[in-house]
């Protein structure tokens, strides 16, 4: 099969996977949201910064070389499957000693049992972590997608169960550790590679070498990320945690899909891409083709959150409405920022990968500190304005690696950003009228989404036939 066939399959299954996770996740998450008060995700929210950290450590970035390595070996695939176990070990272990310190710090005694126990998570995905590498430098993405369909339905009946049963915040907890449990059993099952129990000192250093800039990016991005929980969860209560953090989930279950999609499919796409000229190209349609999908996608969502929020959650999760529509609009960039930062790692520039993310990091942080004493809604706005301006960065150092400007980027992508905003616009005025009239909640959200389409598909026939022209062509 072609590179493009190759890619074309690849994001059928990729966004097939995803789509179908995230409609079990997200019929989970409304049955769970029903269930469970706004404390109980709070208080997980609180500690995914050290799962995600244990998470990120493990892997060491390691996966991430086999990927762009040209022809990885048993060996290969072997020295890295033996260092992510040890690592897991040597992390958790960390983890475990320093649970007492982490409740402490946020007067919540009872994180101390639950990150113990959540913590097992990444130690589990140690032993899948080099079987899902390999599917994907293979570009095998329906394997994936028929191991983990099945795993996510096991894990949310028994998040469910737990849940209805009055186990509370356990049932998140435990949810997370079955799928996890139950992928890991589905690959050695049905995946016939097996590591050898081998170490090789020099393609340790070879993979490393490549994936230690990485995990210290990846790092700075996830404290960075998590950097919000962490500030709410200690100046505010774990309530207020819950609300941002199903507004930061909401918002990101649209874009999770795509994003996850093109990054597991642009890297080993561009990686196989002969020059700087084709890697251009690529670049462009993708960013057109993300900008005409996210802008509707998001910009809906704002225009309907607080309907959106009433018919799926119900009435006491209405304090997370205005925290979603700020992060909606964040929401925009966050898959072109993905597939973006994927150019550094074909290059094999994860030196300079590692440089921009300290520097965007730096400039997080600092609107973080400079926003807490205002409280929490300039602290949303200040994410959402960060996240515009640290896409701006990426765009910047990524173009200039294959010639591609800033200034043509915004060109390419601005048409289709002020075509939403202006649907947006009318889509609002549209709702000030409904809401004077008799209409119930889920009409109102019905009939807002589908103005806001029919009004942005217009417009994008109207101004920016180009980019119709190559969904028209990749339809084909």
């Amino acid at each position: 099969m072609g590179l493009k066939n190759q890619a074309i399959s690849g994001m059928v299954w990729t966004f097939a996977q995803q789509g179908s996770i995230q409609i079990i996740n997200f019929g989970v998450q409304i049955i769970l949201a029903r269930l469970l008060m706004p404390e109980d995700f709070g208080l997980i929210a609180m500690l995914m910064v050290f799962i995600n950290i244990g998470q990120m450590l493990m892997d060491g970035g390691m996966t991430s070389s086999l990927i762009r390595t040209k022809r990885p070996d048993q060996l290969d695939y072997s020295t890295v499957f033996v260092t992510n176990i040890i690592v897991s070990l040597v992390i958790y272990i960390l983890i475990f000693s320093l649970a007492p310190v982490i409740g402490r710090f946020y007067n919540q005694e009872i994180l101390k049992e639950i990150l113990r126990v959540y913590a097992l998570s990444f130690v589990i995905r140690s032993f899948v972590a080099v079987h899902i590498t390999k599917l994907t430098k293979e570009m095998n993405f329906k394997t994936q997608l028929k191991l983990s369909i099945p795993s996510t339905i096991v894990g949310a009946v028994v998040g469910v169960s737990m849940a209805y049963m009055g186990y509370g915040v356990w049932s998140l907890v435990w949810l997370n550790l079955v799928q996890i449990i139950m992928m890991t059993l589905q690959n050695w099952i049905f995946i016939k590679w097996r590591p050898s129990l081998v170490f090789n000192k020099r393609r340790f250093r070879y993979h490393f070498n490549f994936g230690y800039r990485m995990t210290l990016s990846g790092l700075l991005d996830t404290i960075y990320t998590d950097a919000y929980r962490i500030v709410i969860g200690k100046f505010f209560s774990p309530t207020m945690v819950g609300f941002y953090n199903q507004a930061e989930t909401m918002r990101l279950f649209p874009v999770r899909q795509l994003k996850t999609a093109l990054g597991k499919v642009t890297y080993p796409m561009f990686s196989n891409l002969k020059n700087d000229e084709q890697l251009k190209n690529a670049y462009k349609k993708t960013l057109k083709l993300v900008f005409f999908i996210v802008v509707p996608m998001m910009m809906t969502l704002i225009v309907t959150g607080k309907e959106f929020f009433v018919v799926l959650f119900g009435e006491k999760w209405l304090p997370a409405v205005p925290y979603f529509q700020i992060l909606a609009f964040a929401s925009i960039t966050t898959p072109l920022t993905t597939y973006n930062l994927n150019i550094l790692k074909v290059k094999g520039r994860s030196d300079l990968f590692l440089k921009l993310e300290v520097w965007k990091k730096i400039v997080g942080f600092v609107a973080i500190l400079v926003a807490i004493p205002f409280g929490m809604t300039i602290l949303v706005i200040s994410q959402m304005v960060i996240t515009h301006v640290l896409a701006f960065l990426n765009m910047l150092y990524c173009g200039k690696l294959i010639n591609y400007s800033v200034t043509e980027q915004i060109k390419d992508c601005c048409r289709l950003y002020l075509i939403g905003c202006t649907a947006l616009v009318l889509t609002f005025a549209l709702k000030s009228a409904l809401l004077g009239l008799d209409i119930n909640t889920l009409s109102i959200l019905i009939l807002l989404s589908a103005a806001f389409i029919i009004v942005y598909l217009g417009l994008v026939l109207l101004f920016e036939k180009k980019t119709v022209s190559l969904v028209k062509t990749l339809l084909k």
